[in-house]
């Protein structure tokens, strides 16, 4: 098996936390430097940039999974990927039609624009879009299975907007691919005082807002090429494919 090294939790400037340096190009261009071989991008409640960062993935021999960090109606953030664009463009609707029409503030929070391969600013997103959409962990989660998508509950470890911290653990007949822990914890300090993960794969991810943070926290998946599918037996643990942080 030959081993990647992954950080699959990254925002772009479409996200309104999101650092305005933070363009698909400069991402791809940092993983590529920081030795990574995979990405995710997972701007929060929103597709539209994985398209690009693709495009720029495949110049620099970086695998991008394309996504987004959902927040559920319980306020749980959740990582969604998807291999056929097709799929992501029928992710892209479900998130539209059920996010709240709640107008971003960007004084408060900050611009959310997406832009084209020359830097121009092609849209601007005038919902808010970390608002919790109307939709729970279940109906997320089943949607995303319909479009045979991979489901990871995110950052699992964090006081809020995880899983745990809104319903106080991880439903055990959540159909989940994986589970998320942040750069502040290991996963055998959280798998001692949670023993309910004990039989789930974990992935350690940045959460990079900022162009500093890429890389910071990562993953090695083994493998036998980059590919969706691959991805998916690794996490799954699946004819000698795996997972380690």
């Amino acid at each position: 098996m030959r081993h990647y090294k992954a950080d699959l939790h990254i925002h772009t400037l479409l996200s309104p936390c999101g650092d305005l340096d933070m363009t698909p190009d400069t991402i791809v261009r940092l993983a590529k430097t920081r030795g990574l071989d995979m990405i995710g991008i997972t701007d929060h409640n929103t597709t539209k940039h994985g398209k690009l960062a693709c495009e720029y993935g495949r110049e620099a021999g970086i695998f991008v999974l394309t996504g987004a960090e959902v927040t559920t109606r319980e306020e749980a953030h959740c990582l969604a990927f998807f291999d056929a664009y097709t799929d992501l463009d029928a992710f892209e609707c479900f998130l539209q039609e059920n996010l709240p029409d709640i107008l971003n503030d960007t004084d408060k929070f900050g611009y959310q624009v997406q832009i084209d391969r020359e830097q121009n600013i092609v849209y601007e997103e005038p919902k808010y879009l970390p608002a919790a959409l109307g939709k729970t962990i279940e109906e997320v989660a089943g949607k995303v299975r319909s479009l045979n998508g991979l489901f990871i509950p995110a950052h699992i470890d964090r006081p809020k907007f995880s899983i745990p911290s809104q319903l106080g653990f991880i439903p055990f007949d959540l159909n989940v691919d994986a589970v998320e822990i942040s750069r502040n914890t290991s996963c055998d300090d959280y798998m001692a005082k949670h023993k309910f993960v004990k039989k789930k794969t974990f992935i350690q991810s940045s959460d990079a807002h900022y162009p500093r943070q890429i890389g910071e926290a990562c993953c090695i998946f083994y493998m036998e090429s980059l590919s969706f599918e691959e991805v998916r037996l690794a996490l799954h643990q699946k004819d000698g494919r795996m997972v380690k942080i």
